[in-house]
């Protein structure tokens, strides 16, 4: 039998993909926003989880990157992008203390123009960072030449680096570029030197091997994450690993949402014994999450 789908059909199922969409990215954004998760995705991927970033450190920042610019026909032209997360952290090397931004995206399903996204979101950045600058100097009238006038930029201004990492949240393995150059066809090799690579800096549970760096409940939702697809890793790991005898709530939220169980919990509880709620509710519901088509840069 062959099912035609009408006109409205097809944006019923659109509108509920959506829906489904916006629940795991919200979800998602809650969840990474707590500092001491932040520091501690921060420190894994940077530090190899060496406790560098504490959750003092990090300030919230605005997640919307806008950029105005003046095009050909001198009209202004504002680009605006809007992150899931993105703070500020202060860090001291060698007796030094630096500035740093660090953004966050969450990507439930794989994105394959991922290195677009995130070049896009630290240009947008890096350029409103030097528009901040010429106001600044336009205002203090403290330009020492006619190439630093132009520029809106002087030699001795400096720019405030900006690293996003990529967490991925899905239960299937990334198959996604990691790069620009991956998506790119094959080329002669002497044009290579010539072109720009950007490289996402992907966190994928999936590829974790050493889950004792993370003390927070991301240990547990990483590890579920890892093993959703095989049920019998996940009641194990569930029911013999202490790990799950004291998980915070939102961790079991989280859990619920991203990995597909469906574990009971009382949410006026501050923590759960997973092993406990696991043998209650021992029926694993498989994450189902459609996209049509939808890319989201």
């Amino acid at each position: 039998m062959r099912i035609t789908l009408k006109r409205a059909d097809h944006f019923a199922f659109f509108d509920k993909d959506m829906e489904i969409f916006n629940a795991l990215d919200s979800k998602a954004k809650e969840y990474l926003s707590d500092n001491t998760r932040f520091s501690e995705i921060c420190n894994y991927v940077l530090f190899d989880g060496e406790k560098v970033i504490k959750p003092e450190d990090l300030k919230e920042c605005d997640t919307t990157e806008v950029l105005s610019v003046f095009g050909i026909d001198k009209k202004q032209i504002v680009k605006q992008k809007w992150r899931d997360l993105l703070k500020s952290v202060s860090v001291k090397h060698t007796g030094q203390m630096y500035v740093i931004l660090i953004g966050a995206e969450a990507q439930t399903d794989i994105h394959y123009a991922m290195p677009v996204k995130t070049m896009i979101y630290d240009a947008l950045n890096y350029g409103e960072q030097v528009n901040e600058a010429k106001k600044c100097h336009w205002k203090n009238k403290d330009y020492r030449s006619s190439d630093e006038f132009l520029s809106g930029f002087t030699l001795d201004d400096k720019l405030t680096p900006v690293i996003t990492i990529t967490l991925y949240l899905g239960t299937t393995q990334w198959d996604g570029p990691r790069s620009l150059a991956e998506m790119m066809p094959q080329m002669d090799e002497r044009i290579l030197p010539f072109i720009n690579d950007y490289r996402i800096n992907l966190l994928n549970p999936l590829e974790i091997t050493d889950f004792s760096k993370f003390e927070t409940g991301l240990r547990p939702l990483f590890e579920l994450l890892k093993n959703a697809s095989d049920e019998e890793k996940l009641n194990d790991l569930i029911t013999k690993d202490e790990t799950f005898t004291r998980v915070d709530v939102e961790t079991v939220a989280a859990i619920n949402l991203f990995v597909g169980t469906d574990i009971k919990y009382d949410e006026k509880e501050e923590v759960v014994n997973m092993c406990k709620a696991w043998d209650e509710s021992i029926t694993v519901i498989a994450p189902t999450y459609v996209c049509w088509g939808m890319i989201f840069i």
